[in-house]
């Protein structure tokens, strides 16, 4: 039984084409084939919809669409208790701009199943988590004094996040809430304030267990 909470095997892999440079992880060596399927495709998947992201918002703001540089990379956030949680970051450079634009966007896993969770997955059915969980993101907003471009009313139930260790880091994308100088505003919230509402039988209440 233990041997099935290891961490999964990683390999990472490479799209590469003129000015564009995109590292994504994909598993490997899954005893469930059809889990580690589903896990990569939809990883391979994340990393196509952030270039097309890219592209689409540089024929937006300037009516083009190339870039000078795209870089993508990725980070592991949590592999253990057969929980994987990672981030993918996008970084696009359009020509005669003096500032790129970067987006993240996170997955997090089963991987024993090839489940993909949602936000609304990490809580009991019926619970208020939205209102707790902006509750707790406007008191770190007010402690950690942080700039804002307008008020935070609520967060979204699909708001994007990982699991880190023992912490849920909500998050959000450059210039969506506070300036742009202020990159990512990211929030993280230990496990064990969040104990009234979490599944316990979710990734959450995996990771709030002591092993």
């Amino acid at each position: 039984m233990a041997s099935q909470a290891l961490p999964v095997s990683i390999q990472t892999m490479a799209l590469q084409q003129q000015g564009t440079t995109i590292y994504y992880p994909q598993v490997i060596g899954l005893q469930n084939v059809h889990s580690q399927q589903t896990i990569n495709h939809t990883i391979s998947h994340l990393a196509q919809t952030l270039i097309h992201q890219q592209y689409q918002q540089q024929y937006q703001q300037q009516g083009a669409n190339s870039f000078a540089e795209m870089i993508g990379s990725y980070e592991i956030k949590t592999n253990e208790r057969n929980i994987l949680s990672l981030s993918l970051s996008n970084y696009a450079m359009a020509y005669h701009h003096a500032n790129g634009l970067t987006i993240m966007k996170s997955l997090t896993f089963d991987s024993k199943t090839g489940k993909q969770y949602q936000l609304k997955d990490l809580f009991k059915p019926g619970s208020n988590y939205v209102e707790v969980l902006t509750s707790i993101i406007q008191k770190q907003i007010n402690e950690r004094d942080i700039p804002l471009l307008d008020s935070l009313s609520k967060i979204s139930p699909n708001q994007d996040f990982y699991i880190a260790d023992k912490s849920l880091v909500l998050y959000f994308q450059p210039i969506e809430i506070t300036p742009h100088y202020f990159g990512f505003p990211m929030f993280p919230i230990s496990v064990f304030e969040l104990t009234d509402i979490l599944d316990e039988n979710g990734p959450l209440g995996k990771m709030a267990v002591n092993q």
